[in-house]
């Protein structure tokens, strides 16, 4: 078998696996924490960032509190909780999340905050194709009982729902290469981060949000 053949029985076996990942049945989160807390006002708090782009923390946390608005919440303004921790000497996510839950209710006031983290931000080349990927996770924590009430990860990527078969191989290479230049140029992470964003902290079961008090669908999940 030639290398070309080799690496097209690869990739076909390796979008077999992805799909037979994908299809399984998503798992149920247990909601009976997050009911018996019902928060109604959020304070995110900014990402961890563990990737090398130090743009990510910034670009993600500017896109989270949209959809926890559409789910039906109170979030505090980020731009109050960023001057907050300014005026106490607290600048970086690290240090930010290590503020007790007790004091952050004293601070600001809300039911709940939100961690996060960043594992991946920014276009990667992959000999066959160059994809933006932004993937992170976050718990959302009762800042009254200290419990978790919820969660998650998510991700995403430029490449979704894209067909790379065309050109042969050398296209393939040279459009990899052309499109993390471009990706790179045109910030395409930004808008990547928020699709994450969206995916991570949209609400509905089996393992979204919970629907805040301000959504029409409050109490019917």
């Amino acid at each position: 078998m030639s290398r070309i053949s080799s690496l097209k029985l690869s990739l076909a076996l390796s979008a077999l696996a992805l799909l037979a990942a994908c299809a399984q049945p998503a798992k149920h989160l247990d909601y009976t924490a997050f009911k018996h807390a019902h928060p109604r006002s959020i304070l995110v708090l900014p990402p961890d960032n563990t990737t090398t782009d130090v743009n990510a923390s910034n670009s993600v946390l500017s896109q989270m509190t949209m959809p926890l608005a559409e789910a039906g919440y109170y979030v505090i303004p980020v731009a109050v909780m960023e001057e907050t921790f300014k005026q106490n000497g607290v600048t970086t996510a690290g240090d930010i999340q290590q503020t007790s839950p007790a004091k952050l209710r004293e601070i600001f006031g809300a039911d709940a905050v939100l961690y996060s983290t960043i594992s991946q931000y920014g276009t990667q080349y992959r000999v066959l194709v160059s994809a933006t990927v932004v993937t992170a996770s976050a718990k959302l924590v009762d800042l009254k009982s200290g419990d978790v009430l919820w969660q998650g990860a998510a991700t995403a990527n430029s490449e979704e729902g894209n067909n790379n078969g065309g050109g042969g191989l050398i296209g393939m290479l040279v459009m990899a290469a052309v499109k993390q230049i471009a990706n790179s140029l045109t910030d395409k992470s930004h808008d990547i981060a928020g699709i994450t964003s969206y995916r991570l902290l949209h609400a509905g079961a089996p393992t979204g949000l919970l629907y805040g008090p301000r959504s029409p669908k409050y109490g019917t999940d």
